[in-house]
């Protein structure tokens, strides 16, 4: 087995079951392996680690998989964790035939770089790793005989393949690598708490849909009797239609940038017969800048935007943008008004989103309570021993 040799002082973290070797702690590769390849981790004095796959291409140079030195990363291996992971999503009772469910997220599920989501008798292969693209002939199968979807749809990132150096064909729609099976050519549909969706599985946002604010939206919605509602960074309706119909919201306004999720936002309000939520295109912060120019008051506020910080490089902008959105919506607040607020930068921590909580009440200089914080739903756990897979955060706040 070629062996990937650690510079010293370096193999703590891997000891502990951290799946990410970067290439700034390797000291030296042997026997010359190809990208996709598994190697050994070793430490400095050549001691056995952990057993992963290399990517020179990548500043993740190794993704750990196994810490037995006796266990072999082939078809039996993919299939044991593939089988756990759908074993957890059956035992919180997120498998129901209509639904949909992450079944498999990646590291937390011991298999890094691929996330696999189920929308009722579909599948979405979201790909972020060079180790996963090499090993998908293994994988769908291993798929196909546990779950029997009807088809499968294999997507990846532009931007996480061009770090990670994954091949995507030639004129690729919605970042495409491949289908399988029957593949709907319009929308898949899903019920969540009584609510239908449709979901663009080829075209959406990441897989298609925000499976991990589920029980977020339900959470949320319980706060929004007869109130008017700011839906911002709305897209495909989730916490609008949860606010009109579970939390009988007096009216609901979403606002998206992209003119494609805010077509399928009303065509969700249309198929759950839902008239009091209205849908516009429009930027976040120019939107609510605004509304605050135009005296609009609303009774509840949700932000949900997207990720504002891939590095940590543009995590000190993230934070301003952060900061800057929640100030413009508490101000656009009634007197007791309900701010849900997320964050999906990784890089932020629950304890930096409630500094930067902290800092916009004192800047709008409102008494902000803090009522719940929360986190994705439990088919998106995270690893204990890879704290960066702990990435949403939902807070909902009262504010005076």
């Amino acid at each position: 087995m070629p062996q990937v040799r650690l510079k010293p002082r370096k193999a703590r973290p891997f000891f502990g079951r951290h799946p990410w070797v970067l290439d700034t702690a390797i000291a030296g590769v042997t026997e010359y392996p190809r990208d996709g390849d598994v190697v050994d981790l070793v430490s400095e004095h050549g001691e056995f680690i952990a057993r992963g796959v290399l990517n020179s291409r990548s500043r993740i140079r190794v993704r750990l998989y196994s810490w037995h030195a006796e266990e072999q990363l082939d078809a039996d291996f993919w299939r044991s964790r593939l089988e756990s992971a759908v074993a957890l999503r059956r035992r919180i009772g997120y498998l129901a035939p209509a639904g949909g469910c992450r079944l498999v997220n990646s590291e937390a599920d011991g298999l890094g770089g691929l996330i696999v989501d189920r929308y009722g008798e579909h599948l979405v292969v979201h790909v972020t790793a060079l180790a996963m693209q090499h090993r998908l002939d293994e994988i769908l199968p291993i798929l196909q005989d546990l779950v029997q979807p009807r088809g499968i749809v294999v997507r990846a990132d532009e931007a996480m393949a061009k770090r990670e150096g994954l091949a995507l064909p030639e004129g690729a729609v919605g970042n495409v690598l491949r289908t399988v099976g029957e593949v709907p050519t319009e929308a898949a549909f899903i019920e969540e708490h009584g609510l239908r969706f449709g979901v663009d599985l080829t075209g959406g946002q990441k897989t298609g849909f925000f499976l991990d604010q589920r029980e977020n939206r339900k959470a949320a919605a319980a706060y929004m009797q007869d109130l008017s509602v700011l839906d911002v960074c709305c897209y495909s309706g989730g916490f609008a239609l949860a606010a009109s119909k579970l939390g009988g919201a007096r009216e609901v306004l979403g606002i998206d940038t992209a003119q494609r999720a805010v077509a399928l936002a009303r065509a969700n309000a249309e198929l759950n017969g839902i008239k009091n939520v209205r849908f516009e295109t429009g930027d976040a912060f120019k939107t609510i800048q605004a509304f605050n120019v135009e005296g609009r008051k609303f009774g509840a506020v949700v932000l949900d935007p997207p990720k504002f910080a891939a590095n940590r490089q543009a995590l000190p902008d993230a934070l301003r943008a952060y900061e800057r959105l929640n100030v413009g919506a508490i101000n656009l607040l009634e007197m007791g008004g309900i701010l849900v607020t997320c964050s999906c930068t990784g890089g932020v921590s629950r304890e930096d989103f409630t500094y930067i909580l902290a800092e916009a009440a004192a800047r709008t200089r409102r008494p902000l309570q803090i009522l719940e914080t929360r986190g994705p739903a439990p088919d998106h756990p995270f690893s204990a021993s890879c704290l960066e897979t702990e990435y949403l955060k939902c807070f909902i706040c009262r504010v005076g």
